[in-house]
């Protein structure tokens, strides 16, 4: 049997120790609406809800340090690496994260014909990456 979405959007969980500068490049560089912080069930931190169009990025900010993930986007170790926004503005939005100072993982290039793409480290050093298909 298939999974029987109930909503056509996905909720993406990132957890973190460096709250401040992960909400700032979330909320701010990249500019996702931010919805409400929730205290988190077990005491253990707040989550911070943000829109990502019909998606939902939770950003959980824990009090004790988790274990790290390793770094290196795509190479760096098999499991969930990066993750994608499609976007009509990938050049300025490129240029903005470079001038908040967040490492441009992949600079725009043309993969194929009519698809345009990079890739941003956040603060934590995830992989965000950026997709313009005919724009």
């Amino acid at each position: 049997m298939s999974v029987q979405l109930t909503r056509q959007a996905i909720d993406l969980g990132i957890v973190t120790t460096n709250g401040p500068a992960m909400l700032s490049f979330y909320r701010d560089v990249l500019g996702l609406k931010y919805l409400r912080a929730m205290a988190m069930p077990d005491g253990g931190g707040v989550m911070h809800q943000m829109a990502c169009g019909d998606s939902l990025i939770k950003l959980i900010v824990k009090e004790e340090t988790p274990m790290q993930a390793p770094r290196g986007g795509v190479d760096g170790a098999a499991g969930y690496r990066y993750w994608t926004m499609s976007v009509s503005n990938l050049t300025p939005l490129l240029a903005n994260c470079a001038a908040h100072g967040h490492k441009i993982v992949i600079s725009e290039r043309e993969p194929r014909p009519g698809v345009r793409m990079g890739m941003v480290e956040d603060p934590d050093g995830n992989c965000v990456e950026f997709l313009a298909i005919g724009h």
